[in-house]
């Protein structure tokens, strides 16, 4: 049964590699003004305030406003390249999308495993504490533990480690029962 989820995460995850190859690992970005704001043109909308950004896959020697900005807004800047280009920023960006997808992939695999490791311990915690009320008798005190024979005689009594663990458990809760009621009293006794 397990294996045909194994079998469905592995499809998903190299369909999810076939897909992502029409991402390019190599382009060119510029960001520009617009140009209307370049040429002072009054323009009703606010989109003469933005910068526009310019996303194409060119070589580096081709990442500049004449390869990319150009050929795509010709016709709104020809004749003025010489006032429009300086104001552009191109930059040449290379990036590795397979090792992108690898450390998502490990991370969703790491939380999965965290979320079944924590399905198992609330699955065992009504296991332990069923075991733990069974054989466990409250203590209001822990200087009553010396006059029952002592720290060493009750745990050679436990025995197993699960005993253990629920009787720090225990004690815990406890200590944290009865820092409660301080805290609550105190609170009380301020107002």
């Amino acid at each position: 049964m397990y294996s045909k989820y194994v079998i469905v995460v592995l499809v998903a995850t190299f369909a999810a590699f076939a897909s992502g190859q029409s991402y390019e690992d190599k382009r060119c970005k510029c960001v520009c003004p617009s140009p209307a704001a370049v040429f002072n043109k009054t323009v009703a909308d606010k989109t003469a305030d933005h910068r526009r950004h310019y996303i194409a896959n060119v070589p580096p020697n081709k990442c500049n406003c004449a390869g990319v900005i150009i050929p795509r807004d010709g016709p709104e800047i020809l004749g003025r390249e010489q006032e429009f280009c300086p104001r552009c920023e191109c930059k040449y960006e290379n990036r590795n999308t397979t090792i992108i997808k690898v450390v998502v992939i490990i991370v969703i695999w790491v939380i999965m495993l965290l979320v079944v490791y924590m399905g198992f311990l609330i699955c065992l915690d009504p296991l332990i504490n069923k075991r733990a009320k069974a054989s466990y008798q409250e203590h209001t005190n822990e200087d009553d533990e010396s006059t029952l024979g002592g720290p060493s005689t009750q745990m050679g009594a436990r025995g197993n480690v699960l005993n253990r663990v629920t009787h720090q458990q225990d004690k815990w809760k406890r200590q944290v029962r009865e820092q409660r009621r301080n805290i609550y009293d105190r609170h009380t006794m301020l107002n």
